[in-house]
């Protein structure tokens, strides 16, 4: 099964950290300020690298992270 965006669930932002759930229920998180997408709310565990267009990535590109993450 290939994953796309519209497979995510957008569950919001606390503390600045936006956090996207999955229909299996993983869980990956996401801060303006970390050019990774992490499996934890406090980023240390880097889970996949997101590639920017820009000096700072933008949610559109976090999420597509996730997903190019999850069709590996």
């Amino acid at each position: 099964m290939k994953y796309s965006v519209s497979d995510l669930i957008y569950q919001g932002e606390t503390s600045g950290v936006h956090n996207w759930d999955t229909l299996s229920g993983s869980s990956f998180y996401w801060h303006p300020d970390w050019l990774h997408i992490a499996e934890d709310m406090t980023g240390h565990s880097a889970t996949a690298h997101i590639e920017p267009a820009a000096d700072k990535a933008t949610k559109t590109e976090a999420a597509e992270a996730i997903v190019k993450h999850l069709n590996k």
